[in-house]
């Protein structure tokens, strides 16, 4: 019995701590949160009832969410903890009573706020300017995303009259407008659409270039105290109105209520007036006003005693699943689709919603003709969340989907990264072409002037171009007769193609859209090589092997050059006149530089540089730029607040450059 509990425990650990890293670290959660709280309270229930298998590292122990390594990780002052969930008035009557009981009071004043539905974010204010931005992370230590915060126009980046140190929690969040714009324009150039506002913002903030956030709506509300030196509060009301004094936009809408009947009739005219906010809200957040209440509640080492979340459930309808069609997006993933009888969710007629991919239709054992439950909880497209197995009458169909694009009916193929993903990796697929030309005419690709968007959506259109090549085969004429051309338009094209092949071959090979595959690891894998074609002879194992590249590019790489297709398709544009030999001035970094074959790390802000532009020098230089420091680091370049990666650096021995050291490198 010991044995089985004991495994019983394990399994959902693991299983709890795969829906973490598919909530905060990939943003790309396949459960609701509802069905999360359940695994977790079952584990919390077993680890009660069986103590001597507790254990620190268990998933009831911690923050769900881990810093993404490509960031600064910056330990929080004050812990960042989330809240504890409930779904039931049952539930937040409990909590009322048990916090009554800790305090020994009689009735309890809180402040209740709309649960935004975004990211947690610190806001570190000194001398009432902003230093820093912190992501929850661990709830011990989080990213330092301050140059993407600062893109944020709402945000207030000097305070007049706060104090000299502030630590303030928010969230960062999309209006419904700006997510639908947002998804409009992913669609309209081949990508996927985010699955709901809080992904978006996730994915948007993991960007390492803040010049892409900057063009992203995002907003941001503030909610809560962390930390503050200089003056004193007795309320969060309080605390919330000087909030609003300095600049801050607060959560609209927040009250202070007194005692338990009050909390349910807020969360029941919340519940119905949801949907009239232009932003997500997925419940409440209810929080004792006084903060000596909070000091004498105290915490759990997951969050605070004195606080609670009641989460509205998800919307759901029935309705019969009609068919299974396929997508295929920009990079070739294959999704399926469900195609539904229409029915209203959420004030929205739903014809289709998601099935995530071949493996989920096997695990929820989706048929054709079965009557579902669809959810839509914030997800811009519906999900099938369950069938209702006890209405088949024998007519339901199983689905065996045929493992061959629809597009260009090539086979699909599992990669090795992707384990429940197929994907078409034909370079010439009917429905990634007009994307992958738009990929190939970019400026850091081959560079070709007067080929914009509705230029590539009319020549695909017209079959003018079936495949990349096609593009150096367009006649002047014929282009001059397309809408909008003319004769000096379609020059500047055919100028602008003749002079594309003339660009690096490590260009050209980022250009062609190899999956995996940026300019970076494009200038990698050429590095020491004389011809594109020197690629097709290495082996998955030799090409792991090329130091930054891995198992992963590796294979996406060795894949493509196995595919007949493509191999026809390189050996048109080489004979169109495109470089696939390598300058011998570009195979090698210049011997005498002291970035030559070394590994660098980039820490802190500096002043006179980005740091994609700092990391761009370095490899110019023949250097290696990565996100860690580790005893195979030969230098850490550090700027202003340079955070935990210097300290790392002291403790290893790692030579630590100032960014004057590391300019007067760069001169020649």
């Amino acid at each position: 019995m010991s044995a089985s509990v004991k495994r019983e425990i394990e399994t959902l650990r693991a299983n709890i701590r795969r829906h973490e890293y598919l909530y905060y670290i990939t943003a790309q959660p396949e459960i609701s949160d509802q069905e999360f709280d359940a695994l977790m309270k079952q584990l919390e229930t077993l680890e009660a009832e069986h103590p001597q298998y507790a254990s620190p590292d268990s998933p009831t122990q911690q923050v769900g969410g881990e810093p993404l390594s490509e960031f600064e990780t910056i330990a929080h002052r004050v812990p960042m903890l989330s809240i504890s969930n409930t779904y039931s008035e049952e539930e937040l009557r409990d909590f009322h009573t048990r916090l009554l009981k800790t305090l020994e009071v009689d009735d309890m004043e809180y402040v209740v706020q709309p649960k935004v539905d975004g990211v947690a974010i610190s806001l570190i204010y000194q001398e009432g300017k902003l230093v820093r931005a912190l992501t929850r992370g661990d709830g011990k230590q989080g990213d330092d995303v301050t140059q993407n915060v600062r893109t944020i126009r709402s945000l207030q980046q000097t305070l007049n009259g706060a104090p000299a140190y502030l630590d303030v929690r928010g969230e960062i969040f999309l209006h419904a407008k700006g997510f639908e714009r947002m998804n409009c324009e992913r669609e309209e150039s081949g990508e996927a659409p985010f699955a709901n506002p809080r992904n978006a913002t996730a994915g948007t903030l993991k960007m390492l270039d803040s010049s892409i956030v900057r063009k992203r709506p995002l907003d941001l509300f503030v909610h809560t105290l962390g930390e503050l030196d200089g003056t004193t509060f007795d309320t969060d009301a309080d605390f919330m109105r000087d909030c609003e004094s300095w600049g801050f936009n607060l959560v609209p809408n927040w009250s202070v209520k007194q005692g338990i009947e009050a909390l349910l009739q807020a969360v029941q005219e919340w519940d119905q007036r949801r949907h009239e906010l232009d932003f997500e809200v997925d419940g409440l957040v209810i929080k004792a006003n006084s903060f000596k209440h909070r000091h004498q509640a105290g915490f759990t080492s997951k969050s605070p005693r004195w606080a609670i979340a009641y989460k509205f459930t998800a919307e759901e309808a029935e309705t019969k699943l009609l068919s299974i069609d396929l997508n295929v997006g920009r990079t070739g993933a294959i999704t399926p689709r469900a195609n539904l009888g229409p029915v209203l969710l959420a004030g929205t007629t739903i014809s289709h919603a998601t099935l995530h991919n071949f493996d989920e239709i096997k695990r929820k054992d989706i048929r054709i003709g079965d009557q579902v439950i669809i959810q839509k909880g914030g997800e811009i497209i519906p999900k099938v969340v369950r069938v209702l197995t006890e209405k088949r009458d024998g007519s339901q169909l199983e689905y065996k989907p045929e493992l061959k694009c629809p597009s260009c009916g090539d086979e699909i193929q599992k990669s090795k990264d992707d384990d429940v993903v197929y994907r078409c990796i034909n370079l010439n697929c009917p429905d990634q072409l007009k994307r992958r030309i738009e990929h190939f005419v970019q400026r850091n690709a081959m560079d070709i002037d007067g080929v914009g968007k509705k230029l590539i959506e009319a020549l695909c259109d017209l079959n003018m171009t079936t495949c990349l090549s096609d593009l150096y085969h367009l006649d002047k004429d014929a282009l001059a007769n397309l809408e909008r051309m003319g004769e000096k338009s379609a020059q500047n094209v055919i100028d602008g193609l003749e002079r594309s092949k003339q660009r690096p071959v490590d260009r050209f090979l980022f250009a062609i859209g190899v999956r995996h595959v940026g300019s970076h690891v494009a200038e990698v894998l050429m590095r020491g090589r004389s011809n594109l074609w020197d690629l097709k002879e290495l082996n998955e194992d030799e090409l792991a092997a090329i130091h930054e590249v891995g198992p992963t590019v590796a294979e996406s790489v060795y894949q493509f050059f196995q595919q007949p297709h493509n191999i026809d398709e390189l050996k048109r544009l080489q004979e169109y006149g495109l470089k696939f030999e390598q300058e011998p001035s570009e195979s090698a970094a210049p011997v005498d530089s002291p970035f030559n074959d070394k590994t660098f790390v980039l820490t802190g802000t500096l002043e006179n540089y980005t740091r994609n532009q700092a990391a761009e020098m370095v490899r110019a230089r023949g250097g290696r730029v990565t996100g860690s420091v580790s005893k195979s680091t030969d230098y850490v370049i550090c700027g202003e607040n340079p955070g935990s990666k210097r300290d790392k650096a002291e403790k290893l021995g790692v030579t630590i450059l100032t960014e004057t050291e590391f300019a007067s490198w760069l001169e020649p």
